[in-house]
């Protein structure tokens, strides 16, 4: 084995992939809720064979997917903090933990939030309550194209949407008025993400276009990604990683709006890097399919994933670390259409594990776990004051 200044770790978050409801679900009304499970069931089982070699049948019961004797490292992971959308699950697997949850909103806006955005913007606002994307804009659209009023929205998670035609708003145009919200989102109300949600269409036509833009709040402490390029490593971000982060601790940011487009970018810098990082989210399984309960969707894109990690194995060098995991649940069986509070799935391997040369193992622990192992193989280090611990 070479030092790690030779070294890759790939990790690669399949949104939304939930693998068993956490023992404090049931506070968040997510009790009972598995939604790698309810997927396999409902479609009949899942044909995953890729994902079947790595041990994913070996974490947890899954119709179509038996265990694995032969697999690399496998287990569950919880978050040590409250939570259960993209911001609080990726930052838990680079080691930033909250003490208190993101503000949400069940109810709508407070009048004074909504003052905030009048005035950040110059904008009146239309909607103002939890609410679905798709429906946000065939119910209020013809409105906000009749007023330039902007269409403004959440839902249980800690999040305010922002919806504009483009017509109305350029592209530039929405994600400078999302800037100028989220700079006027701090105190009780520093909502972890403002989304720019822009669309197209004539009325009783109208459909999102590609360019949704996250601009979440700054993480609240140090995470792995900050200390893993003080170690002179390159972090990679793929997809909306950058923007969970706030841009804090990544190097280079690359296309991720649809899985096609992060995967592409994935493969491109297997090519490429020379050491370092790529950590990437695959966004379709929570945003295209999970929200809108499509069980054959989520199977096929699970599907098309494992399609391309058979390519990727054949190409991980004897210093490549790669590693699959999730940020929340969003089971299709559960009421409502929300992110649910669950474990998250860990898979990992190395080229060593996969020539046969190490065994594999079960590892159960924090997602912080994540990042302490990528630090472990890429800087040969610990974080003391991070939580979580390498499992290799």
């Amino acid at each position: 084995m070479s030092g790690t200044s030779e070294r890759r770790a790939f990790v690669l978050v399949i949104d939304a992939c939930g693998v068993g409801a956490l023992p404090d679900a049931a506070s968040y009304g997510d009790a009972g809720t598995n939604t790698l499970a309810h997927v396999a069931q409902a479609v009949g089982g899942l044909e995953l064979p890729v994902f079947e070699k790595l041990g994913l049948g070996s974490i947890l019961p899954l119709r179509g997917v038996p265990a694995s004797a032969e697999c690399g490292i496998h287990g569950r992971l919880h978050p040590l903090g409250p939570g259960k959308d993209s911001v609080s699950g990726h930052w838990e697997l680079m080691g930033v933990v909250m003490e208190q949850p993101l503000p949400t909103y069940p109810e709508g806006f407070p009048q004074e939030v909504i003052d905030r955005v009048r005035m950040a913007t110059g904008h009146e606002v239309i909607c103002n309550r939890p609410y679905d994307g798709v429906a946000a804009i065939e119910d209020f659209g013809a409105e906000h194209l009749r007023t330039g009023a902007l269409i403004v929205y959440t839902s249980q998670d800690s999040v305010l949407q922002v919806a504009a035609h483009v017509e109305r708003l350029e592209l530039e145009e929405l994600y400078e008025a999302c800037e100028a919200v989220r700079a006027v989102m701090g105190g009780e109300h520093a909502v972890g993400r403002v989304i720019a949600r822009p669309f197209s269409g004539a009325e009783g036509e109208f459909a999102r276009m590609p360019g949704r833009r996250d601009f979440a709040v700054r993480p609240p402490g140090r995470s792995y990604l900050q200390e893993l390029r003080s170690s002179g490593a390159e972090v990679h971000a793929v997809g909306k990683v950058s923007d969970l982060f706030a841009g804090v601790g990544v190097g280079e940011s690359h296309p991720g709006a649809s899985n096609t487009q992060a995967l592409a970018s994935v493969e491109s810098l297997l090519g490429t890097l020379g050491h370092g990082l790529v950590f990437a989210n695959l966004v379709e399984t929570d945003q295209v399919h999970g929200h809108r309960k499509d069980v054959h969707g989520f199977a096929a894109a699970l599907g098309e994933i494992d399609v391309t990690l058979a390519r990727w194995l054949d190409r991980l060098r004897a210093d490549d670390l790669l590693i699959i995991t999730a940020d929340h649940g969003v089971d299709p069986a559960h009421a409502g259409s929300d992110h649910t509070r669950e474990y998250v799935p860990l898979l990992a391997v190395t080229g060593p594990m996969l020539s046969g040369h190490a065994s594999s193992a079960r590892h159960d622990g924090p997602m912080a776990d994540v990042g302490a192992t990528v630090l472990d193989w890429l800087a040969a280090r610990r974080a003391e004051a991070l939580p979580g611990r390498s499992f290799l």
